[in-house]
């Protein structure tokens, strides 16, 4: 296929994250964009009442009993001409790691923050992740149909905490019971919502002029005056938008809206068409790969075990980096060394999959997995690329399995195998023993971890905190080093499922102890997804 035609159908593609601390709303906005793109016709509650639907994004059970995201979910849909990969990140704290290996995935981010709370911890956390990538952010300033902070306070909140310097892109019109909508800066129109419309289907958008003289039978004189004088103040600050310092990651366009009432949601799905990157070169070990090249590449970047229940399968989340990805091709899996073929490619709603006939750089697409793939594992047209960046964090929490079925111990291997292979949770097994350790970075992926060895797999479990809350990946090119450590250390050392050496520790401090006595040993807190000796480097 000629570059010319590949570029033109790149040019198409945005794939993009929602991050954001949980509960401002991440789900709904989802949820509403799904709903404009025209992927689905109504959208869910997260906690859904009798007779309501749950939303499309959360596919596992124990999501929709909860009421929170703990998975990535893969959602593809057509919008405008564009072809759009949007990916929903768990919400809760404690699924972190999972929202860091997705954000490798993606070109580009949309930050949600609540309108009463402001930046929070969470989404701190999240949009360092992003500044240390050099993503570019849009910011939604979610819920203004409630009490919340002034817009004025809230941009300035970002542009201190965050250290972004932001551009208003839309300005709200009111707030609370008295919120109208919004006045968009580009277009120089104002977009005042029905409130009147059903909320679960898109809300037709009335647009006219800030100096429309119908503005003040719309929204009232006074307020009329206020929005006024608040544009006129942004104008006057003399702040222009600058595509490329978004695209740098330096500046950080804001809208606002509120998602349960689709205010604001239309504005926000154009913007990502007209402003957001589309697929961007990406770095392996031995170059950086532009997505216009002829030949395939991608990369792994999650594996989803039993997404249907009724064929217990496994998939794996494919970013495509380069070139197009045809149904059937045959593809070289770098660390095997083998070429497979990718005979049943599947793109998502949720747990809903679709067949794929051909992709293209910035799609996702779901492949069969028959057990080979790991994340951080790349696919190629037979260039032994690796594509680089997606890590592997130190648990902070860790238990030991018991089993209450000794004769499913082989059933208990094969379900924790595979949540390991999809990164969620780490086995470790102990040097001096024979016990399973499993190792997590938030408690509450031990819940999901327990939910689904007994759901999916049929095996009954307790777990056993352990007194340890760091762990350390251990290096060492001197061998007798080596070998004193591991027999002097031997209670506190582990294998990882790589087969990496591990040491945990109760304390933080006993880090300075070891490395006074074992001046060759180094330690760190992260690990790159390659294994099989680093595919034989």
């Amino acid at each position: 296929m000629s570059n010319a035609l590949i570029d033109k159908e790149i040019t198409k593609r945005r794939t993009f994250a929602i991050i954001s601390h949980p509960d401002a709303g991440k789900t709904t906005t989802t949820e509403k964009l799904l709903l404009y793109g025209g992927a689905i016709q109504m959208a869910g509650t997260v906690k859904a009442k009798r007779g309501k639907k749950f939303a499309t994004s959360d596919w596992m059970e124990l999501e929709k009993q909860r009421g929170i995201s703990v998975t990535s979910s893969v959602m593809n849909f057509s919008y405008d001409g564009c072809e759009i990969n949007l990916i929903d990140t768990p919400g809760h704290q404690d699924f972190s790691e999972d929202t860091y290996r997705t954000l490798t995935a993606v070109d580009s981010a949309v930050m949600l923050i609540d309108a009463a709370n402001g930046v929070e911890s969470q989404t701190k956390k999240l949009f360092e992740v992003c500044a240390m990538r050099k993503t570019p952010i849009i910011a939604f300033i979610n819920k203004m149909d409630r009490e919340g902070r002034e817009a004025f306070d809230l941009i300035d909140e970002i542009e201190k905490v965050l250290g972004i310097q932001c551009f208003a892109a839309t300005w709200p019109i009111g707030m609370g019971a008295n919120f109208r909508g919004v006045y968009d800066r580009f277009k120089k129109t104002l977009l005042v919502f029905d409130k009147g419309a059903d909320r679960a289907r898109p809300v037709a958008l009335k647009g006219m002029g800030v100096d429309d003289p119908e503005l003040e039978k719309e929204i009232g004189p006074e307020m009329a005056a206020q929005l006024r004088d608040e544009i006129e103040m942004l104008e006057g600050a003399g702040e222009v938008f600058d595509r490329e310092k978004y695209l740098r990651g330096e500046l950080c366009p804001v809208y606002f809206g509120s998602a349960m009432n689709n205010f604001g949601i239309q504005t926000l799905l154009e913007a990502l068409i007209e402003i957001a990157p589309r697929p961007m070169p990406r770095p392996t070990r031995s170059r950086a790969v532009e997505p216009t090249e002829s030949k395939f590449s991608g990369f792994i970047f999650k594996i989803q075990a039993n997404m249907d229940p009724a064929h217990r399968d496994r998939v794996a989340f494919m970013r495509i980096v380069s070139g197009k990805f045809e149904r059937g091709m045959k593809a070289f899996h770098v660390r095997m060394k083998r070429e497979f073929r990718l005979a049943r490619p599947t793109q998502f709603m949720a747990q809903d999959r679709s067949l794929v006939e051909e992709a293209y750089a910035g799609d996702i697409v779901g492949i069969h997995d028959p057990g080979i793939f790991k994340i951080g594992d790349t696919l190629s047209e037979g260039e032994s690329l690796i594509y680089t960046g997606i890590p592997v964090f130190s648990p902070e929490n860790f238990v030991r399995v018991q089993l209450k079925d000794p004769l499913k111990s082989k059933q208990l291997n094969k379900a924790l195998d595979q949540l390991s292979e999809e990164g969620a949770v780490q086995v470790l097994r102990p040097l001096n023993s024979n016990d399973l350790w499993l190792g997590v970075v938030g408690i509450l992926q031990f819940d999901v971890v327990k939910y689904r060895v007994e759901n999916e797999y049929g095996v009954r479990v307790d777990f056993q905190t352990l007194p340890y809350s760091v762990a350390r990946w251990v290096h060492c090119d001197d061998e007798k080093m080596l070998t004193q450590f591991t027999q002097e250390q031997s209670q506190s050392l582990c294998r990882d499922q790589r087969g990496d050496l591990v040491v945990l520790m109760e304390q933080i401090w006993r880090m300075k102890v070891l490395n006074e006595r074992y001046p060759k040993v180094t330690y760190t807190a992260t690990s790159e997804n390659l294994s099989d000796a680093e595919v034989a480097h």
